[in-house]
């Protein structure tokens, strides 16, 4: 098997796995964050939280290495957006998904201690439990915006060069511009991140992510877009 078809089989894989630990980690995390008595619900299911944050460790993890795997293919086409990608989708995405489980982890602290307090006088207790969490909003939506551009890197990239099938591309663009949209609306406190019109609005590019993983792991790139790699070079504009 040849090094490109490992890369895209690895990259499919690596994208289910990222999308998966995604998911669990909200089902993990949003019981006990998005309850109206957060601070009790966390501490009630502190080691529940904990599992959430560290799914989100794994989904950044995987998630930053797809552009690791891409980038010795990418940057013989268009160099200068594989490393924008490897930044934002790479770096970027990854460090903001590290500091939102410290931020998750300093949650669960403060909840624990607010559980334990058994006294009327809670409030600054409630006050840093409301600002971790507000800090998690921010984070996720600062993180959403960063996944984002790198992914409209990708698909204008893979569209330009047909890697992969352009409506693949197409619906690419089309489903990350709505994630960013509720990144900015959330931004702007004018969306919550578990609300129904946030979920809805995010699963085309869930679904498009895993259309695109399993065809890379079944069909791999495009044969004669591949043949052409070393020689074209894709100019952006």
């Amino acid at each position: 098997m040849n090094t490109k078809r490992t890369a895209a089989i690895i990259v499919g894989v690596l994208y289910i796995i990222g999308t998966v630990t995604g998911i669990l980690s909200v089902v993990f995390t949003a019981p006990s964050i998005n309850a109206p008595d957060y601070l009790t619900k966390v501490a009630a299911n502190e080691n529940q939280v904990t599992v959430g944050a560290l799914l989100v460790l794994t989904m950044g993890l995987a998630l930053a290495m797809v552009p690791v795997m891409l980038f010795p293919i990418l940057k013989k086409i268009n160099e200068v957006l594989a490393v924008g990608y490897l930044v934002f989708r790479g770096a970027l995405e990854a460090v903001l998904d590290i500091i939102l489980v410290i931020n998750w982890f300093f949650l669960i602290t403060v909840s624990l201690e607010y559980a334990a307090a058994g006294t009327p006088d809670v409030s600054s207790f409630q006050a840093l439990g409301a600002l971790f969490l507000k800090g998690s909003d921010s984070i996720s939506a600062i993180a959403g915006i960063a996944f984002g551009l790198g992914a409209l890197m990708l698909y204008y990239v893979f569209y330009q060069s047909k890697l992969v099938p352009r409506w693949i591309s197409i619906w690419g663009v089309i489903a990350i511009l709505l994630n960013l949209t509720t990144c900015i609306l959330i931004i702007f406190h004018l969306q919550s991140p578990f609300s129904t019109m946030n979920s809805v609005m995010n699963f085309p590019i869930f679904l498009q992510e895993m259309v695109m993983a399993v065809w890379l792991i079944a069909k791999g790139f495009n044969p004669s877009a591949i043949a052409s790699v070393p020689i074209k070079q894709i100019q952006a504009g």
